[in-house]
């Protein structure tokens, strides 16, 4: 066993004290057993103390030894000079630990101290389980408080509020206790809030005091905070206004600036700095005028605030309508979404020249777009709005059918493109919902015209009814774009060329004659081919339309014989395939020569073929002539040839419309090796489409291009050239 290098000896060892007499004293004395020099203290400790109370109870002296060698004695006195638990009778332990920051031992001895009634006061103990409170206006807090009398006599507390408005504590600021020896009672005050405008937002400090005739007061205190509550409205009167003020029908040059009052209302319990910004695009034309300092707004007042505005006025023309948007801002943003809403001002301004003269003056203008407009039969500055893709003449030259992107058909009066004073335009056909990519008249009466369409349906539209009326619509597989149409002699059966590659045809006699008007959503083509290229042309070569040109991309041209279905391809070029972005784009025959072919492509090449070797002799065709000067070598879009192919028009990407004068075995004639420049694009637009007929002494040639426009143009006959003189 250790020895304890500490030896405390505590005489006496029981002591009687009485609260409010004479101190109890006792001695401690310690012998350092240990090896070393050491210095000592004494704490003495009570059972049932509170363990936040100071050791004021007690008194040691001297509160630390000073360093003593091994074996030395050192002397303390203890001195009770308090009650260590307030109001207890009785008998109690103490406990003496003596200890040394040099030693790592410590000791401890036990005494008995007998405690009689005291003849002093003993305070009250209050408590308050919640120090800050939080509320809202015209809302109920408990504010809860607890009184302990520690001594050992009975007594009658008075506990009394105080800091906050005594008309907000309910049953008033006053409570009468009574409490046994050691007795606890807990006590609450009612405090209500008033409304908003009696209870600003802010922390309000208070006390609760408690006096009683056996002991000193004892006091508490706590907050209370008024959370902010309401609302800052926010208005403007007038909403609108005019400059000027009063309107004259004669000149008025005046132009002073208009008020707006702009009305706040405090409906909250915070003290409030309101300013004002002014937004909106309109504010850049208005010269503002807006209060130096903020407006001053304490809980449940109002104040105005006058913003003027004054704003250019235009000498002639329509009234400005100006919209400003006016924004308040709060000071105090603890309101969150409760901000003032923004005020929307209007101002109207109005021109220096009074109403009436603008009336005037707009009659002149409508007068003027009424000239120039489509309402004007004689204005011919219309027609139709996006690209035209396709146009052909009727049998006799009368009219011109084209479609364009705008997804129009529109029939014009040829004559009409020569007369300044006629409107050349006759009706819009029909809108078809998609673009036009071709039309085709129907052969011989031209009282039918078949559109194909961008989503691959085909429109069968009769331009005899006082409506052009749809007589049909079919498709066959959706959004496969219509690149060609070619009508049967007898105009019995229509085909249809695609960008899939499809060649269809389809037996249109009954949607023509008998069923008209009678849509068939499962119509089948009666044929149905696929081409590995994109079908930009077809046309029927020869006689009794037995062979059919298919002609597009890949410099693909393959001729389909309808009578056994059997194909034969026709070299391009000799000793080239075509590319992948190759394409023949345009192909037309000479009505009365049916075997003279005019075929165009990308690459801004015109051929003139006879096809007669090839589909009556077996043999290959005959190339007549071949050029790619004409349009710049830029893509040529669109041939046409003359009925009796004694004439060949062209157009292209350059921008221009060409026409060739033929001879009489299908060549350019010598003369005319460059052609003859017809019309050009605005802005050299390219050209989609070109039509020719020859009527009396006149060359007709129509266009269509991508500036909007449709075209007819008029050359002299060349007969003395000699292959025109029959035509």
């Amino acid at each position: 066993m250790v020895d304890n290098l500490i030896d405390t000896t505590v005489a006496p060892k029981q002591l009687r004290f009485k609260p409010g007499g004479l101190p109890a004293s006792f001695e401690v004395k310690v012998v350092n057993d240990s090896d070393r020099f050491a210095s000592f203290q004494v704490e003495v400790t009570a059972a049932g103390v509170d363990p936040d109370r100071l050791p004021d109870w007690y008194k040691i002296s001297p509160e630390v030894s000073t360093k003593k060698p091994p074996g030395d004695v050192t002397h303390f006195q203890v001195a009770i000079v308090d009650n260590p638990v307030p109001g207890f009778v009785g008998l109690m332990n103490l406990t003496v630990r003596v200890f040394s920051m040099e030693l790592p031992d410590e000791d401890r001895e036990v005494l008995r101290l007998i405690l009689e009634q005291g003849t002093g006061s003993i305070p009250l103990k209050l408590d308050l389980p919640v120090r800050e409170f939080q509320e809202y206006p015209a809302n109920e807090d408990e504010i809860p408080v607890r009184v302990y009398n520690p001594s050992q006599l009975e007594t009658h507390v008075t506990l009394k509020l105080s800091g906050l408005d005594p008309t907000w504590i309910v049953d008033g600021t006053e409570r009468q206790l009574y409490l046994p020896p050691n007795g606890q009672v807990t006590e609450t005050f009612i405090c209500q809030i008033p409304d908003i405008s009696q209870a600003p937002s802010r922390i309000y400090p208070f006390a609760i005091a408690a006096t009683h005739r056996h002991g000193s007061p004892a006091q508490v205190e706590g907050t209370l905070e008024v959370l902010p509550m309401g609302l800052v409205e926010f208005s403007a009167t007038p909403k609108q206004q005019q400059i000027p003020t009063k309107r004259a029908w004669i000149l008025n040059w005046r132009n002073p600036p208009v008020p707006y009052t702009l009305e706040f209302e405090n409906h909250s319990n915070l003290q409030q700095q309101v300013t004002v910004n002014i937004q909106g695009e309109d504010q850049q034309e208005c010269t503002l005028e807006l209060p130096d300092k903020p407006a001053e707004l304490n809980p449940g007042q109002t104040a105005q605030a006058l913003l003027r505005v004054q704003a250019r006025r235009h000498l002639w023309g329509r009234k400005k309508e100006l919209s400003l948007e006016a924004m308040a801002t709060l000071s105090d943003q603890r309101l969150g979404n409760t901000n003032p809403t923004s005020q929307f001002l209007k101002l109207n301004v109005y021109p220096i020249i009074p109403t009436w003269l603008l009336f005037a003056g707009g009659l002149l203008i409508l007068y003027l777009l009424w000239a120039l407009s489509w309402l004007n039969p004689n204005n011919n500055r219309f027609g139709h709005q996006a690209e035209v893709n396709s146009v052909q003449f009727n049998g006799m030259s009368q009219n011109v059918v084209s479609g364009s992107n705008d997804q129009t058909l529109i029939k014009w009066r040829v004559d009409g493109f020569f007369n300044p004073f006629a409107n050349p335009e006759v009706d819009e056909i029909a809108n078809t919902g998609k673009a036009v990519r071709v039309i085709r008249y129907k052969p011989v009466d031209n009282n039918f015209v078949a559109a194909g369409l961008e989503n691959g349906e085909i429109q069968l539209l009769n331009l005899l009814a006082e409506t052009p009326k749809l007589m049909d619509s079919f498709v066959f597989q959706k959004d496969d774009r219509v690149l060609a149409l070619e009508f049967t002699e007898d105009s019995r059966y229509l085909f249809s060329g695609h960008g899939s590659g499809k060649v269809l045809g389809w037996d249109i006699y009954q949607d023509l004659h008998q069923n008209i008007g009678q849509f068939d959503p499962a119509k089948e083509p009666v044929l149905e081919l696929n081409f590995d290229f994109a079908v930009y042309g077809l046309k029927f070569i020869g006689q009794g339309n037995q062979n059919l040109a298919v002609a597009g991309r890949f410099n693909q041209l393959v001729i389909l014989n309808l009578g056994d279905n059997s194909l034969r391809k026709v070299t391009y070029q000799a000793g080239q395939e075509g590319g992948q972005d190759d394409y023949i784009l345009s192909m037309d025959i000479a009505k009365l020569k049916p075997y003279l072919l005019a075929t165009s492509d990308n690459q801004g090449i015109i051929t003139l073929w006879d096809m007669r070797p090839c589909l009556v002799d077996n043999q290959s065709c005959e190339i007549l002539d071949r050029w790619s000067n004409g349009h710049g070598s830029l893509p040529v879009r669109s041939v046409a040839l003359s009925n009796g192919g004694c004439y060949l028009a062209s157009g292209g990407d350059d921008g221009r419309t060409m026409l060739w004068p033929l001879t009489t075995q299908g060549k350019r004639a010598e003369n005319y090796s460059s052609g003859i420049e017809v019309d050009q694009s605005f802005d050299n637009k390219k050209f989609n489409s070109v039509d020719i007929n020859v009527l009396k002494r006149n060359i007709l040639i129509a266009s269509g291009s991508d500036d909007t426009q449709v075209r007819v143009e008029n050359e002299k006959r060349l007969q003395e050239l000699g292959c025109d003189r029959d035509e």
